[in-house]
């Protein structure tokens, strides 16, 4: 049950370069009508630089690789999409329910399509203080052959413990154009990233080098860090404000990111929701680069 957009359908027919792009964002992840702004222009910018934006979603239970103008408008305003993970797709097929699909079940969805680069804001990972509760992002990028470009993880997450398990997992990190792995709204997250990268060709020279090597079923993660910040004094007071607000709130589990996420819209004057959609520009370009560089 897959249908692609005529536009996606044409790239695929040609072999034209493809970006994938998720639905999260849209949906629950910028306030209307700014997501549905944001979205239609991310799209053109990948248009832009010379690749066919697919954004990823479900609608009534069929998953569409890239949406139409009133598809992408029913996903920015309906109240009743929900998020969908690669567990969840499934049941929401059965179902016929309409959803915005998350990094993991995103870069799921467009390795099935042949997809091979997916732009994203930042990553899932590790939670603060809970060793064993982590995203099923991480599970996916093992699992899932795709260049996923990203701001890294969430700053609201743990760092290390998310970098530890990407290693373990065997999942390459580059640094675009630099050592220091950023943590979304921040540039450099306080953590070393040992492979740096300086342009789209060398990422799709790696890509290559991988399927002869035989080391391509997991995904190569590009992390490129926001040019312009978040103040770092309001981000750490934010930051550990929103902590203290969800323990008293009693907030847990995988309530606790959007909880965080929402804490710091509303409490940074604009900054967070400015960071997030400068990300979300600049990785579609970069993935609309490094899609072009890879090998048809």
């Amino acid at each position: 049950m897959i249908r692609f957009s005529r536009e996606v359908n044409a790239a695929r027919r040609g072999n034209t370069p493809i970006v994938a792009l998720e639905s999260t964002i849209i949906s629950h992840g910028l306030p209307r009508p700014k997501n549905l702004e944001v979205a239609l222009e991310v799209e053109h910018l990948v248009r832009k630089a010379g690749a066919t934006p697919a954004t990823i979603a479900l609608i009534d239970g069929v998953i569409h690789i890239g949406l139409e103008t009133k598809e992408l408008e029913r996903i920015a305003n309906d109240d009743n999409v929900v998020k969908a993970s690669t567990r969840d797709l499934a049941i929401i097929e059965a179902n016929q329910q309409s959803a915005a699909t998350t990094v993991a079940a995103t870069a799921h969805i467009a390795n099935l399509a042949g997809i091979s680069v997916f732009a994203t804001g930042g990553l899932g990972g590790v939670h603060r203080g809970h060793t064993y509760d982590e995203s099923a992002d991480l599970l996916a990028l093992a699992n899932t052959p795709i260049v996923i470009v990203c701001a890294g993880v969430k700053s609201i997450l743990d760092v290390p413990g998310t970098l530890e398990r990407l290693e373990s997992f065997a999942v390459p990190v580059l640094g675009y154009q630099t050592n220091k792995f950023p943590g979304f709204y921040l540039t450099d997250s306080g953590y070393e990233i040992e492979h740096r990268v300086e342009a789209a060709a060398d990422i799709a020279a790696i890509w290559s080098y991988r399927f002869e090597l035989k080391t391509s079923n997991c995904a190569i993660v590009v992390a490129n860090p926001v040019k312009n910040q978040m103040d770092l004094a309001l981000h750490n007071r934010i930051l550990e404000e929103g902590l203290a607000a969800a323990e008293a709130a009693h907030v847990t589990g995988k309530a606790v990111t959007p909880f965080l996420l929402e804490y710091f819209h509303a409490q940074s004057g604009g900054e967070s929701l400015r960071v997030n959609i400068d990300i979300i520009k600049s990785n579609a370009r970069l993935a609309a680069e490094i899609a072009i560089a890879l090998p048809r």
